[in-house]
């Protein structure tokens, strides 16, 4: 059986939407009422560990993400398709088009971790590792990745929502998968990128991508979202919904691939 799933549209592109660390395929649901199902067909996936596979065990590398999505877009049908990733998503939609680039028409990577890991120093490094065991690990994580600016009740929903829909084990080890994965050396290149980040996130910025994704795709272009930061779906999803899609539609004249029904 694939992975647990929802989907927005019946458009003939479709799209892959791959969730971050403290998400589920319901993270985007602020973005949802604004995508355009006419012209496109979103999938929303779980993976092992979260929300309805919350109780499913698994291997929680950015491999097994890469194969379940396959074997979803295999089930669904979807020969060719395009691919959203958030933080930890963007990551495995890069392992996706490094396995399949003949597949794989377009990315879009919103607050990335680039597909060489990221390095931290001591000190942050536990904190993220023992955030599986301490929500307050979670919410400072949160507030910092969004610029310490945004209401302490909203910071609190959304570090609970993680705990809640996210088993400790996986999270524990997802952290790990995305720290600590280098696959950079199978990267072509050749795709169609779009990377979003938030003005406001102190990490994954315009500088990471710069070093990371400017240079290994040559197509590749970087936009900041204005009064964003790590989670431009929560903080700006009528402007990330506008970067998405008119990216998307572009895309789709030039990335080569003739429309197919989804």
């Amino acid at each position: 059986m694939p992975n647990t799933f929802h989907r927005v549209g019946n458009g003939s592109h479709p799209v892959l939407v791959l969730h971050g660390w403290f998400g589920d395929a319901h993270s985007f649901e602020p973005v949802e009422p604004w995508l355009s199902g006419h012209a496109f067909s979103y999938v929303f996936m779980d993976y092992r560990g979260y929300g309805g596979m919350r109780e499913t065990h698994g291997a929680y590398t950015i491999d097994e993400i890469a194969s379940d999505a396959l074997t979803l877009a295999d089930v669904l049908g979807f020969d060719s398709f395009s691919l959203i990733g958030h933080s930890m998503g963007g990551m495995a939609i890069e392992r996706i088009a490094a396995r399949v680039p003949e597949r794989v028409r377009a990315l879009v990577a919103i607050a990335p971790v680039p597909c060489g890991g990221i390095s931290c120093d001591s000190t942050t490094r536990r904190l993220l590792e023992e955030a599986a065991e301490r929500l307050d690990n979670r919410k400072i994580i949160i507030d910092r990745s969004t610029g310490g600016r945004l209401p302490p009740s909203w910071v609190n929903w959304k570090a609970t929502y993680s705990a809640t829909h996210s088993s400790k084990e996986a999270f524990a080890a997802y952290f790990h998968a995305w720290a600590d994965t280098d696959f950079s050396d199978e990267i072509a290149g050749q795709h169609l990128v779009k990377v979003l980040v938030g003005e406001h996130d102190p990490t994954f910025n315009f500088g990471l991508m710069a070093r990371t994704y400017l240079r290994r795709y040559p197509r590749a272009t970087v936009d900041v979202l204005h009064n964003a930061g790590h989670y431009p779906m929560n903080e700006t999803p009528l402007a990330l919904a506008a970067a998405i899609e008119s990216f998307l539609v572009d895309a789709a004249t030039v990335s080569g691939f003739s429309s197919r029904s989804a």
